[in-house]
């Protein structure tokens, strides 16, 4: 069997909005969610979907994808994932292993995971050695909104439809007590910085927030390499440390010596797909440190990211980011039920292909 096209598509998703308050992603006012997908067709008729982190980096994950790493999988048997993902990540030593260009290898691994959970007839989590398991915990992955009134409602919005856990990304103290206050006093919140202050500063504000009960901080320092400075915050601010989103397997492991976290965020589509992945969960299961991925995102690598989790020994959240689409490719399968559970899909391979109607609908490429 060898792989003979891969195509990437881009999905521009508007955005259901509701209030007077737009929300921001990555410090942009946003309205709508871009979704890269990849297409990986085989000789054998069998054909496997992937991710690369879209957003607003999209447009150069994509030209990785087409100009150079597509082409090098063309002629390749999608069967030896450890093999060609292997002779593709030395094929980026000149590149970098890391940013865009391991992005658009994310969305092929993801793409070989499908295909191959296709082939023996089994979900990619089972695959993964895990056992059978219908659904995982769901929290709502709240945008930013910077004021109290609006991150009520969001908060209040997601309450009612069963989440249990919750995060912000605020970094202020008034829209986090606001959340607090609306959302009792045990239930787990969580707050999602994006690297805005220095070592002194996130120390200072991880104090200033320990008596909200914040189930950790995530990403409290810039820059985010700076693990032994990570490390002092969980030390000294009185609040577990969450990072990793735009981490790499070394970073990981460096994270983990040095003590900086609690709880390990890999992203399926920024790290190297569901192969990397795999490494990163042994290690950190090593270390104990326990791993909750990262997952903004809502087309194949939202589903990998679900396989990922589902094959793990404890049930850990899936992170769902709080938007919602008039239409979306995986229609409900990114949704939780009114338990705040999410379905872990049973079908071969990732479980669900993208709706080819609905592609051609929202393709804006």
């Amino acid at each position: 069997m060898k792989i003979t096209k891969v195509e990437t598509i881009v999905v521009r998703m508007p955005m259901l909005i509701e209030g007077d308050v737009l929300p921001k992603v990555s410090g942009a006012t946003r309205t709508a969610m871009d979704t890269l997908l990849l297409r990986v067709e085989t000789d054998a008729g069998v054909t496997g979907w992937g991710e690369g982190f879209g957003h607003r980096i999209y447009t150069a994950t994509k030209a990785a994808l087409d100009s150079f790493i597509g082409p090098m999988c063309i002629g390749r048997d999608p069967a030896e994932i450890s093999t060609l993902v292997d002779q593709l990540q030395r094929n980026l030593g000149g590149v970098g292993r890391n940013g865009p260009a391991m992005y658009a290898l994310s969305a092929i691994d993801i793409a070989l995971w499908d295909i191959a959970g296709k082939l023996a007839g089994l979900p990619v989590y089972r695959l993964l050695g895990g056992s059978p398991r219908r659904d995982l915990p769901a929290y709502a992955s709240l945008l930013r909104y910077g004021e109290p009134h609006a991150v009520v409602h969001y908060t209040e919005r997601a309450l009612k439809r069963g989440y249990r856990q919750i995060k912000l990304h605020e970094i202020t103290e008034a829209p986090i007590k606001a959340a607090r206050d609306v959302a009792g006093a045990n239930l787990p919140i969580m707050v999602d910085c994006n690297c805005p202050w220095t070592v002194d500063e996130a120390i200072a504000m991880a104090r200033t927030l320990a008596p909200l009960n914040l189930k950790w901080l995530e990403e409290p320092v810039w820059p985010p390499e700076d693990h032994r400075g990570i490390a002092r915050v969980q030390s000294a601010g009185g609040i577990a440390v969450a990072a990793g989103e735009n981490a790499m397997l070394p970073d990981f492991k460096s994270m983990f010596e040095h003590g900086a976290i609690t709880y390990a965020q890999p992203s399926v589509t920024k790290i190297g797909g569901v192969t990397e992945m795999r490494k990163v969960m042994a290690l950190a299961e090593a270390f104990g440190v326990d791993v909750v991925p990262h997952s903004a995102y809502y087309g194949p690598g939202f589903l990998a990211s679900i396989h990922c989790i589902a094959a793990m020994p404890n049930e850990s959240p899936v992170e769902r980011f709080d938007a919602d689409f008039a239409e979306n490719p995986l229609h409900d399968a990114i949704n939780p039920d009114s338990n705040g559970r999410i379905a872990v899909p049973q079908g071969p391979g990732l479980g669900i292909d993208p709706d080819p109607a609905i592609v051609a609908k929202l393709r804006v490429n």
